[in-house]
């Protein structure tokens, strides 16, 4: 199964997108996202991609502070690009927690992470790029082992307006390391290739 989009209304606002999104019904597992103002809905993943995830998570939770969370299904508005996004990782602060019923802040998260699929890398190597970059989002990981035909690992940082500096770049195969406040050198021959 690939990707399925549903075209709002045009002229639509951020509220009635939320609103949308909150009651799109999918079946139990599959990701239902906003992406440039377009409810996106994507199959479940697959269990390299779920693999990447639980490594990254625990490497991460080897050097966070205690008070500090690491989720997988927490939502990210970015509502200046008509986005809420659903990382494969998300680190935040349990002082950011969003009040019940509120939208968690990407501008909150300390990293995000996205590992690529087949079918919709695109959003994360475009459209969440900009996105998480306009909100402000310190540090984005981005893990692509459908990155043409060669894995890589891109570590943006330094967010200006929509757009980020590449701060490492490396192919599946090699390391390189999460700056402060993380530290951790991430090893990518240990991470899955799809």
């Amino acid at each position: 199964m690939t990707a399925l989009t549903v075209e709002p209304e045009p002229n639509q606002g951020w509220d009635d997108l939320v609103h949308l999104w909150k009651e799109t019904d999918v079946p139990e597992g599959c990701k239902v996202e906003i992406i440039e103002g377009i409810v996106t809905v994507s199959p479940s993943p697959s269990w390299d991609h779920n693999s990447t995830a639980d490594s990254v998570q625990r490497l991460l939770y080897t050097v966070i502070p205690s008070n500090w969370r690491i989720f997988q299904t927490q939502e990210a508005a970015v509502p200046g690009r008509k986005g809420l996004y659903i990382p494969d990782l998300l680190v935040a602060a349990e002082e950011d927690r969003p009040a019940p019923g509120d939208l968690f802040p990407a501008s909150d998260a300390k990293l995000v992470v996205e590992i690529t699929s087949r079918a919709n890398g695109n959003h994360d190597r475009i459209a969440k790029l900009h996105g998480y970059a306009q909100a402000g989002v310190p540090l984005y990981l981005l893990l692509d082992p459908w990155h043409f035909g060669r894995p890589s690992a891109t570590l943006y940082g330094e967010p200006e307006g929509a757009t980020y500096r590449t701060l490492a770049a490396v192919e599946y195969g090699d390391k390189f390391t999460l700056p402060a406040p993380f530290d951790l050198v991430i090893d990518t021959s240990e991470l899955p290739i799809s």
